[in-house]
């Protein structure tokens, strides 16, 4: 049985305006699934609509500052990472890990997944401009898809108005710059989203191909496919659906660890991949002993911005995991949020990055979606305000003043 909705009058913001309180909380009589709520572009063009406003306006302040620095914009979008997808997208990837002057291993290419490489010499075949208006191109569309993913599923947990809420958080976060920029982010969180939302429906033959693909993105796909693998377990230990659990158990993990395992090959060693990233990148993950002295650092002496700001979105995403854990229907997403926290925090170097590392774990911002689902619309209006103006403050000081991959 499908919940009306109530039509959008030409007086209203892009916020649908509040229902009833048994529409935004399923029943606890109402067993797993959820009751389906409409999740159509129809239904979705808000969130669509909210996103893209939202990151406009952080555009739009970052190209006033940087005209009065004489800076291009595709110059600050299309830099750092970005530069090696590009790279990989023109040139193809390093047959061997390089060596610098002295004989040490540098930076390589086989670091980066192949999916978004993929996708750029694709768009570059088609759309005007060079490869890396075409990174950008793609990480924006990439973006709109994610709001969608993120609006079915605050649609299906809660109700249309906090999955509105849930993109639009997404879109001010304060590494939210990245979503705009020739990155990954906005690629993986998309197939992440629709993966999740494909378990919620019990899709598994979608879940597990989605998941698949975005194991080809990043290497945060260990996180998806362990959320994806579980999910299927639990349902085949139910007896529930068949065969189709199975099928999506075993995509799942596929386009990690056919990555890994190519890696391996390319350079004659089964740990090929790990050797290029803990030899040459010097990232490896340890006890968390890294990330917390570089914590503690910060209350003992000065600290720049980024390492500030980076903490406060830390600490707060492991306190948001347990609201989120609260909410039992939303157990998939817990788990993928809780993996990709402890990738962050366990990872050893570039402390810096870890805000960004942790943007794909939106389900995390599913309380406060909830919450702010229930205010008035002044009080969600005022939220989005602020959290837009620390987006896009920060966002200026990313791409201008900081010197280092956001």
């Amino acid at each position: 049985m499908r919940l009306r909705e109530r039509p959008v009058t030409a007086d209203l913001t892009w916020i649908p305006a509040p229902r009833a309180a048994a529409e935004d909380v399923p029943s606890a009589s109402v067993s797993y699934p959820a009751p389906r709520r409409r999740v159509g572009l129809r239904a979705a063009w808000p969130a669509l609509a909210g996103y893209a406003l939202l990151r406009a306006a952080g555009l739009l302040t970052l190209w006033y500052f940087a005209a009065a620095k004489h800076r291009g914009m595709g110059f600050l979008l299309g830099r750092y990472d970005a530069n090696w997808y590009v790279g990989i997208a023109t040139r193809g990837y390093d047959t061997a890990i390089p060596l610098n002057p002295d004989g040490s291993l540098a930076t390589t290419n086989l670091a980066f997944f192949p999916l978004y490489p993929g996708l750029i010499a694709l768009a570059d075949r088609i759309l005007p401009g060079d490869a890396h208006l075409a990174g950008i191109a793609v990480a924006w569309l990439a973006g709109l898809a994610a709001a969608w993913g993120l609006f079915a599923i605050g649609t299906h947990l809660r109700s249309r108005r906090a999955g509105v809420l849930l993109a639009a958080l997404w879109a001010v976060l304060p590494h939210g710059l990245v979503e705009s920029m020739g990155y990954t982010e906005t690629l993986f969180t998309a197939l992440a989203a629709w993966s999740l939302f494909a378990v919620l429906r019990r899709h598994w033959l979608t879940a597990g191909l989605l998941c698949a693909l975005a194991g080809l993105t990043r290497p945060t796909g260990a996180a998806l496919a362990a959320a994806v693998g579980i999910a299927a377990l639990a349902a085949i230990l139910r007896r529930h659906d068949r065969w189709r659990p199975w099928a999506a158990g075993l995509m799942a993990p596929l386009g990690f660890a056919g990555y890994i395992i190519w890696v391996g090959h390319r350079l004659g060693r089964a740990d090929g991949y790990f050797h290029v990233q803990k030899d040459a990148w010097k990232m490896s993950y340890d006890n968390g002993s890294y990330t917390l002295s570089m914590a503690r650092d910060l209350l003992a002496k000065p600290s720049q911005l980024a390492y500030v700001m980076c903490t406060l979105v830390l600490l707060a995403a492991i306190a948001l995991f347990f609201a989120l854990s609260a909410n039992r229907q939303a157990w998939p997403l817990a788990v993928y949020a809780l993996v990709i926290i402890a990738m962050v925090v366990f990872g050893d170097g570039y402390y810096h990055a870890k805000g960004r590392l942790l943007m794909p774990a939106f389900p995390l911002l599913l309380p406060i979606a909830t919450a702010l689902g229930a205010a008035h619309r002044r009080t969600v209006i005022a939220a989005l305000l602020f959290l837009t103006a620390i987006s896009t403050t920060y966002g200026v000081y990313l791409a201008l003043y900081w010197t280092h991959s956001p």
